[in-house]
């Protein structure tokens, strides 16, 4: 008996519908789950893409199947000469290790340690703001995460080498958009513009990290910061990270935990400028929780709202828009056969906007995640950060950090949509889900709400 094949759009002969891949892969991902159900199949090139629409499709790949699935051979070709092979990427025992040697530097208590990071950095960034001025959020929040994740990754005091970082990286994240979309990958020989400048930039970056890596292996001293963790970590029998692995982790760390939470404090930023009934009720909490004062660890639990409003926002616009996997056996998927090699797409944006999951899907409502409403989310229908053996490390770090950085701006700004700027809130999906052109917002600075003087 064959094995029957999913329905999905038919497209072009041998480009099938690369084509609109690439201008609008949300837009493919959508009107295919929307038009052919919940297991589909898109011609994209030379591959056959299974695309994966249900919740609970997303358990099994992810939880109950996770081992016969890895992370897609494409995903690796495109992004491992960039990134190396950190946890994001790396697999199998070798995987397990790594995990197992960075989880610590992620447990709640250490991160707490961070709080004051955020803040004050955020605090610093809102020194250079100015009432009735226009700015592009957007690239301000990518500096400020960049900050963040500098301090406390490598600590405050190598400033200059993590300026540095930041921008050999933005290298590696151009090349990454345009490998991520790329149909057919070209050999990081072959000698284009991109290619060219990441081979100018890597020996620096490389060079960069590696004096920092030595300069705390000569001292063994833990600084507070996630470089120590990594450097101190040991496996059960006495093993410690090679500077290589040691290198990897840091450069997924450093790159992953600036550019989806900025992407999303982006996104959060538009949503609140288009929605004064909610910025009132952000603005109410932030008056009410810290006034006139910094935030601190201690006023997370009544941010909660602050915190909705972030969740919220990463349903409608999660940086990690989709997730690609591929069996390494034959995998029974419903009434299909995925055959081993076959690439996999996890469709979490369409997911997340699904009218069978939620309720007036596109409507951007932080009440959704409120402490009683949150429950009652079908399991897996809202994945922002992955789930399983490989959810996503840092998410603790990035609420507890776009919580904080929220409520610091909210403390001091209002925001308004640049009249001038009228393509705003278009999705540009190169790698992460970006605002298209950025988020330019104008500002009108207010006062904090006067904390009462304690008798």
């Amino acid at each position: 008996m064959s094995n029957p094949t999913p329905p999905g759009p038919k497209g072009k002969p041998i480009i099938g519908v690369a084509p609109e891949f690439q201008r609008d892969i949300l837009g493919v991902m959508v009107n295919t789950a929307r038009d052919y159900g919940d297991i589909a199949v898109i011609p994209f090139g030379p591959f056959r893409l299974w695309l994966l629409s249900n919740p609970d499709l997303f358990h099994q790949v992810l939880v109950s199947d996770s081992a016969k699935f890895k992370k897609s051979t494409r995903q690796r070709n495109a992004l491992g000469d960039i990134i190396g092979n950190g946890i994001f990427l790396s697999e199998g025992d070798f995987w397990k290790r790594q995990r197992r040697l960075v989880a610590p530097a992620f447990h709640t208590k250490r991160i707490g340690a961070y709080a004051d990071v955020m803040v004050n950095r955020t605090q610093q960034m809102l020194e250079a703001w100015r009432s009735g001025e226009t700015r592009n959020v957007d690239s301000d929040m990518t500096a400020l995460t960049m900050n963040i994740i500098s301090e406390t990754m490598f600590g405050s005091d190598v400033s200059e080498g993590t300026a540095q970082i930041s921008d050999l990286l933005n290298v590696g994240r151009k090349l990454l958009g345009t490998r991520f979309k790329a149909v057919i990958l070209k050999p990081m020989w072959l000698p284009t513009p991109t290619h060219r400048q990441w081979k100018r930039a890597q020996p620096q970056l490389n060079a960069v990290i590696q004096s920092f890596i030595d300069e705390r292996r000569k001292t063994g001293e833990d600084r507070g910061d996630l470089l120590s963790m990594l450097l101190l970590a040991q496996d059960e029998d006495g093993s410690v990270m090679t500077d290589k692995q040691v290198f990897d982790e840091a450069v997924t760390i450093f790159g992953a935990g600036h550019e989806t939470t900025a992407a999303a404090l982006s996104w959060a930023f538009y949503l609140i400028a288009t929605h004064p009934e909610i910025a009132d009720k952000l603005y109410a909490e932030v008056d009410a929780a810290i006034g006139d004062r910094p935030a601190t660890l201690a006023d997370l639990p009544n941010l909660k709202y602050a915190e909705m409003i972030f969740k919220e926002t990463m349903r409608l616009y999660p940086p990690a828009f989709a997730s690609t996997r591929e069996p390494i056996e034959d995998v029974q998927i419903g009434e299909y056969t995925v055959k081993k090699g076959a690439p996999v797409m996890l469709n979490f944006y369409g997911v997340q906007r699904d009218p069978r999951f939620w309720n007036d899907p596109d409507k951007f409502n932080p009440e959704r995640f409120s402490p009683e409403n949150e429950k009652s989310i079908p399991k897996h229908a809202y994945i922002p950060f992955g789930a399983g053996p490989r959810v996503c490390i840092g998410n603790g770090f990035a609420i507890m950090e776009a919580t904080l950085v929220l409520a610091t701006i909210a403390q001091h700004f209002r925001f308004e949509l640049a009249a001038d700027h009228g393509q705003q809130g278009l999705p540009d999906t190169a790698f992460t889900l970006r605002p298209q052109g950025g988020v330019w917002l104008k500002l009108t600075q207010r006062e904090p709400a006067r904390q009462p003087e304690m008798a």
